[in-house]
């Protein structure tokens, strides 16, 4: 299966306008994954081909058979990092959850910040975390019904300010799995590539990846290419519009390197496969496209949101995990494998038992 990547011919993307709809499918709850694999490499893979419109069953393992000499594969080194802050409201000793979302000001301890409940929480109320108060913010803005702009009040050097953080913060599980987080997960909810803090949610598909595969597959003679997209909380929220074209996602950063492009480029130049792991890395590389069709180097923000139709400029391959109907993720997958495909291919997982959402199985689309 390696060698030259010949053109694909043409398939169905569905309707010419798909409306929000269209993406529901009945997904079991017991279907989604609430705890990770023994091993990260030890689970189960589908493997679609957009070619031949067929579907195999096959191990994260076998990987090793789709990919040789000069492919490349496009991973996110973003990191997460321990977002969710308990405390308490001053006063009155309200228990409220902060949620941070993005540091807005090094030297002033600027956050963007959810708050839940929102409805206690005003301007000027301050807020307390730890047991012995280690740690106080002011509220100083409403930006939106549950945002808020916070400023941490901590007097001391910028890394005692981290390091609080760090021991304080809970690693950010999705709510959705409505359990505790533990140890495990402050390992697990990580890739180790993991580099650049900043992500509020782990790039779940490079949570597959092993230092024994990666290995392995540079042994055959496959680049890795780094990108950092900083996961955001937009990619949870639901989408309450029925025109996809009217939805607006939250702005996320993303870094690319010369040295990433330059990788990239010289495989797109020799027909190799690409292969972007996880729609975090898909929407980085399709965020800074050259009118030539080649990669460029980039060093911003994007709120990109590709659903179908969609004509991918980089990327002829995508590793990603199962996703949520109506999410983001589930749209921008239908848009690279084809949308009846995948919908036959999430309605055969379902039957199969595949897993799904953060700790689910993986999906290779060649």
């Amino acid at each position: 299966m390696s060698g030259k990547v010949l053109p694909l011919p043409p398939f169905s993307t569905g309707p010419d306008i798909m409306k929000l709809s269209q993406f529901r499918f009945h997904l079991p709850p017991e279907l989604i994954a609430n705890h990770p694999s023994k091993q990260r490499d030890d689970v189960p893979m589908m493997v679609l081909d957009r070619r031949t419109q067929t579907i195999e069953h096959a191990h994260f393992r076998d990987i090793l058979n789709y990919f040789s000499d000069g492919d490349v594969f496009i991973i996110n080194n973003t990191k997460v990092f321990p977002a969710r802050l308990y405390g308490e409201k001053e006063k009155t000793g309200a228990k409220i959850e902060v949620f941070l979302l993005r540091e807005l000001n090094r030297e002033s301890r600027l956050w963007d910040v959810l708050v839940d409940p929102a409805r206690k929480i005003r301007i000027g109320n301050k807020l307390y975390f730890g047991d012995d108060d280690s740690l106080v913010a002011e509220v100083i803005d409403n930006t939106t019904s549950r945002g808020r702009t916070i400023r941490f009040l901590f007097d001391g050097p910028y890394d005692e300010f981290k390091k609080t953080i760090q021991r304080l913060g809970q690693t950010p599980l999705p709510k959705l799995h409505n359990r505790a987080v533990t140890t495990e997960d402050e390992e697990r909810y990580q890739t180790i590539f993991a580099k650049h803090e900043g992500a509020v949610a782990a790039p779940t598909a490079g949570l597959h990846f092993s230092r024994e595969i990666m290995k392995r597959l540079e042994l055959q003679g496959v680049s890795f290419a780094e990108v950092t997209l900083h996961v955001g909380l937009g990619n949870f929220r639901t989408i309450d519009v029925e025109d996809l074209s009217k939805h607006k996602m939250d702005s996320e950063e993303v870094g690319i390197e010369p040295e990433t492009a330059e990788i990239v480029n010289r495989a797109k130049e020799n027909h190799k496969r690409i292969v972007a792991v996880g729609t975090t890395s898909m929407k980085a590389i399709e965020s800074s496209v050259a009118i030539s069709g080649m990669l460029k180097p980039y060093k911003g923000w994007t709120n990109k949101f590709i659903f179908p139709p969609y004509e991918f400029s980089i990327a002829n391959s995508l590793i990603t995990n199962m996703h949520m109907p109506q999410s983001p993720m589930m749209m921008m997958v239908a848009a690279f494998a084809g949308y009846d495909f995948l919908m036959k291919a999430y309605e055969e997982a379902v039957a199969k038992k595949y897993k799904f959402f953060t700790y689910g199985n993986p999906m290779l689309i060649l």
